[in-house]
């Protein structure tokens, strides 16, 4: 028994030492940044090791996450949850990133959300959700970029586009032509190198590729670079290197990236110099000038960051020098990685797994309102982003076409580079009042709400609800009329200009309607023009203010009521001659015509137009009756007959 006892301890601590060899083995691995290598070998240490320590799940989940391998890196950051009760935000974000890469974009909001409810921050949760709305939103409308893999893409590395004058920069991995060329441990291939490439107009497509400065690049890693509006000074990436090409590593064996800048020399490059706040314990990449020249936006894990990597800015004076950098701040930087920074006329273009998305680094858009104030990205939705990184976005100055980078499946291998075409997203708002009864001011149910163009198309329309009120869709930043009627009544209508924001609300556009019986009065069987009686001066015809405003009610009814026809009649009493007083009414009814036909009412509209004098009076008071004031007025009188309508 002893005998078996002592065998079978031997045999354990061999195999124990086995294992440790294999895990030492995988951490040597993992700290050299040989992820593909360090995976393999952590899952061997894994098959014999049951109940592995939380930091060897950490390494195997993230060797998988930093090489794309989104799958099994899923496998082990849910491992982790499980075992691990207070996953921290960056492993929580890595967690999440991976399951949204995966497809289960259900799991990943639940655990998000309920992460998120267990902070009680509100401001948190409420922007996750209305983040999450807007992406919803963004997908079901109509895409506004069309995308398309280029010919250029190889089966390794390809991403990290500039505009370089009619011509593309970009970074690859794709030359193994050297023969013992150095291969990058993190996911054994080529180091990147700067490409340079001439642009088809037409497609996007790149062709005639050649090596860019390429006696200037180094042996390592060379790219994501930026370039001054004049084209003159170049910003790249590089390995923190020496003069001989030699790494320069950070204490712990580290080699971080740098940032260094050149003056552009033919296919050369000259008065070469690092970036001040380069370091050799912490990298600092991804360079973007500003349209203007005048800020570098780069990436940097340095200390005093929000998350795994940071966008920062730093001016860049007249003099060519560049000032110290500065955070963006919480509203662009996460807990997670925020890449890949690109300005275009005061937008910033980035990439992030921090703020909300589809999986892996999204491309967000942020408009810069002054310094360091930005307003709250936004997703620019599919089919730019994927489930998987999307980053390294440009545009055009015109906003029309540009390129972006992607590890999304379906492409030629690793990353690719992607061209694409945009128009302007579709920009509506609304318009919101109510239709109301003029005579009685109440709502108006069922009114038809047309919106004209400048051009008098109809590009809209609604209907009121019963309590006369609408609201109708209209596009942003557009001249428009709005009109509102309904049979049997008038019409009306605004004209006004709507605001540059999507689902701005123009409230309180009110009408008032006045319905054709509200406008006429009976006299037995046939109908009249409801107006007060006209007063004229004593033997005169001419038309005086208080008889324009009641004549400017004629013009109402027949200017909303184009099918009307009138005939004109005018009356006076008996006082005075007979011929006399038909000559004058002829007169006084000649005036209404004028006034009616000289406010834009078509001739062929008035049937007739008729003195009667005295002789059609409406009580006794004809020659020889002694009458009063008021029973006289009742004899003048104009008439506006409608004989068609």
């Amino acid at each position: 028994m002893k005998r078996k006892l002592f065998l079978f301890s031997l045999l354990f601590c061999i195999t124990a030492g086995y294992s440790q060899s294999k895990l030492r083995k995988a951490d040597r691995l993992f700290a050299n940044f040989a992820y593909v290598d360090a995976a393999k070998q952590y899952e061997e240490y894994l098959k014999e090791e049951k109940q592995p320590g939380i930091e060897v799940i950490k390494n195997v989940g993230d060797a998988y996450y930093y090489t794309g391998n989104m799958g099994s890196a899923l496998r082990w950051y849910t491992k982790l949850n499980t075992t691990d009760g207070n996953m921290d935000d960056k492993y929580f974000n890595r967690y999440i990133q991976a399951l949204r890469a995966e497809g289960n974009y259900q799991k990943a909001d639940e655990l998000m959300k309920k992460r998120l409810e267990a902070t009680g921050d509100k401001a948190a949760i409420d922007n996750f959700i209305n983040q999450k709305k807007y992406l919803d939103s963004l997908n079901k409308a109509p895409a506004n970029y069309k995308i398309s893999n280029l010919a250029i893409n190889t089966d390794k590395a390809d991403f990290g586009t500039a505009f370089y004058g009619s011509q593309i920069v970009y970074s690859s991995s794709k030359d193994t032509t050297k023969v013992g060329g150095k291969v990058y441990s993190w996911n054994e291939q080529p180091f990147l190198e700067l490409f340079v490439a001439d642009r088809n107009a037409a497609d996007g497509a790149l062709f005639n590729d050649q090596k860019f400065i390429p006696k200037d690049q180094t042996q390592y890693h060379n790219a994501t670079l930026t370039f001054s509006p004049d084209l003159k000074t170049i910003y790249y990436s590089i390995n923190n290197v020496k003069k001989n090409d030699k790494l320069i590593n950070s204490k712990s064996g580290t080699n971080n990236l740098e940032i260094i800048k050149g003056t552009i020399d033919g296919d050369k490059l000259s008065n070469v110099e690092k970036l001040q706040f380069n370091s050799k314990d912490y990298s600092v990449a991804h360079p973007a000038l500003s349209s203007d020249g005048k800020m570098l936006y780069f990436v940097s894990d340095m200390p005093g960051g929000f998350g795994d990597t940071d966008i920062y800015v730093a001016e860049v004076y007249t003099d060519g020098k560049v000032g110290e950098p500065k955070n963006l701040g919480s509203r662009i930087n996460t807990a997670g990685r925020e890449m890949f920074p690109f300005e275009r006329d005061s937008i910033l273009y980035f990439s992030s797994d921090g703020h909300y998305g589809l999986g892996g680094l999204d491309i967000f858009e942020s408009r810069r309102i002054k310094e360091l104030d930005f307003s709250m990205p936004k997703n620019i939705g599919a089919p730019v982003n994927s489930s998987r990184d999307d980053f390294a976005f440009i545009i055009d100055k015109d906003k029309k076409f540009g390129y972006f980078s992607s590890s999304r499946s379906g492409g030629k291998g690793d990353d690719d580079i992607y061209y694409f075409t945009r128009q302007e997203p579709i920009c509506n708002q609304w318009v919101s009042g109510k239709v109301t009864n003029m005579k009685y001011k109440i709502g108006i149910n069922d009114a038809d709400v047309k919106v004209y163009d400048k051009y008098g198309d109809v590009i809209a329309s609604t209907k009121t609800k019963e309590d006369g009120t609408y609201k109708v869709e209209v596009p942003c930043r557009s001249k428009i009329k709005i009109e509102a009627s309904k049979a049997n009544h008038t019409k009306a209508e605004k004209e006004l200009e709507t605001t540059k924001k999507p689902d701005d609300e123009t409230k309180n556009i009110d009408f008032e309607l006045s319905n054709y019986d509200d406008l006429i009065k009976k006299d037995g069987n046939v109908e009249k023009v409801d107006i007060n009686p006209i007063f004229f001066d004593y033997d005169k015809s001419d038309i005086k203010e208080q008889a324009a405003l009641e004549l400017d009610k004629v013009v109402y009814v027949m200017k909303n009521f184009p099918g009307i026809v009138i005939k004109i009649e005018s009356h006076t009493d008996s006082r005075g001659k007979d011929a006399y007083n038909l000559k004058l009414s002829q007169e006084r009814a000649k005036s209404t015509y004028d006034y009616i036909i000289a406010r834009g009412i078509d001739p062929s509209r008035i049937e007739s137009v008729k003195g009667y004098g005295e002789t059609q009076l409406r009580n006794k008071c004809s020659n020889g009756v002694k009458c009063t004031e008021e029973q006289h007025a009742v004899n003048r009188r104009s008439d506006f007959i409608i004989v068609k309508k």
